[in-house]
């Protein structure tokens, strides 16, 4: 595909999220779509949200838990770039007006003390880079229809960014083994999932140097001080009006969020 039909795709997805409905997964009507395509529709999609005023504050690692790549059928993970107007505070409510079908992901953010850039980015460096670690929901959203999704579908749909919320006690990860963090989610006062922090890709380090690498090959930078999402450690949780969510995770810290 050229680059106008690529374009012309991403500006579809950027209508379908400012106007809170889905489109058929873009797979199905260009079975020939590659990764690469993909990527060049999800800049288009983010660029058109920056021209109206957000900017870039972070990035997102997806489909790094074994569990989640099952749910969706997706058994690679990708990233996502995250935006101003993404983030709430830890114990927003948030309206379910603005979201299309979200589902919850509980996570451990990293904040880098300085630059990091592939290719070549080990663990271990992501390790010694990482000023603090912090729990996190991040609120997936698909504009792919009754999340029917390939690779190419949600990494082109900003690989199904929505909002995220992150709690506000930072630590200090050589402290923890981040791959025994426990992590416990309670939904309506009840646990309803648990994982730790192995799901994400064996250590979330290792997720993150999977994020720096991939992003090194298309010449961009993890930048110090930004939010880092390093996957999901349990099952997606669906949620609706009503619903109040709180994460914990071990050594961590907690964060909540609920949806009006």
């Amino acid at each position: 595909m050229n680059y106008a039909e690529l374009d012309a795709l991403g500006d579809g997805l950027y209508d379908a999220w400012r106007m809170r409905k889905t489109l058929a997964p873009l797979t199905s009507r260009v079975p020939t779509l590659t990764i690469d395509d993909a990527y060049r529709i999800q800049q288009r999609m983010v660029a058109r949200r920056i021209e109206q005023g957000e900017y870039v504050i972070g990035k997102k690692i997806g489909v790094t838990s074994k569990v989640v790549q099952q749910m969706l059928d997706v058994h690679q993970p990708d990233f996502g770039i995250l935006l101003s107007g993404m983030h709430y505070e830890d114990g927003s409510a948030i309206a379910m007006d603005t979201l299309i079908q979200p589902r919850a992901e509980g996570e451990i953010v990293f904040y880098l003390k300085h630059d990091l850039r592939g290719p070549g980015i080990t663990p271990a460096q992501v390790l010694a880079a990482t000023e603090s670690v912090a729990a996190c929901f991040e609120i997936v959203d698909s504009r792919i229809h009754d999340w029917k999704i390939r690779i190419q579908d949600t990494v082109a749909d900003n690989a199904s960014c929505g909002v995220f919320v992150i709690g506000t006690e930072r630590i200090d990860p050589a402290t923890l083994d981040l791959a025994l963090c426990e992590m416990t989610i309670e939904k309506n006062g009840e646990i309803i999932a648990t994982g730790n922090g192995a799901a994400a890709l064996g250590h979330p380090a290792n997720a993150v140097a999977w994020l720096a690498n991939e992003l090194g090959t298309r010449g961009i930078s993890m930048k110090a001080g930004e939010p880092i999402l390093s996957g999901s450690l349990a099952p997606l949780i669906p949620v609706v009006a009503g619903d109040v969510l709180s994460v914990r995770i071990g050594g961590i810290g907690s964060c909540s969020v609920s949806f009006i």
